[in-house]
Formats: structure tokens, sequence, C-alpha cells
């Protein structure tokens, strides 16, 4: 979860959509991605999918991770929160 500072939400959509989409689909084991945003308060989440857990921590492990956030880091309001999830239910 993250905010982006008032303004700055077209930005952090626009990076993802020209670099940090592109440099996913580089991944192994990549699968897809999510910007989910709430236009009114400026928070938001990247939700990423892999195919694997170890293919997910590959991608932290060799820094591809923190490379993506640094992209957007300067835009963000308070500091990005990571948290990890497993996929329960999927049609």
């Amino acid at each position: 979860m993250a905010r982006a500072q008032p303004g700055k939400m077209a930005e952090v959509i626009s990076i993802h959509r020209d670099s940090v989409v592109t440099s996913c689909q580089q991944q192994g084991g990549f699968r897809g991605l999510y910007l989910l945003e709430d236009p009114h308060t400026g928070h938001g989440m990247t939700i990423t999918f892999w195919e694997s857990e170890a293919d997910m921590a590959a991608g932290e492990a060799n820094g591809h991770y923190q490379a993506q956030v640094a992209k957007v880091a300067a835009l963000l309001s308070v500091p990005l929160v990571h948290d990890t999830y497993e996929v329960s239910v999927h049609p």
C-alpha cells in the first residue's frame, strides 16, 4: 500500500505503464500486474502475480523489486508498505 503525493498519481501510473510492467515481464515466473488506485485519496497498491513463491523471491534477491520501488519512491508521500499474500481462490 502506498500514497502518492498530491497531483502525482498520473506520474506513478505512467511509470508503471511505461517501465515497471516491461521490467517485470523480463523476470522469470512473472504472471501479471495490477495497479489499483483511489483517485480521491491518492492511495494505491500494485499487485503482482508470480508462478511460484521462489520466482517472487528471486526478484527481491536480485534487486529487481527494489529497483521498481525506486522508480516511484520520490512520488510517494509515505514509505511503501510491502506485504505478501497467496491466492486462495481463482476462477
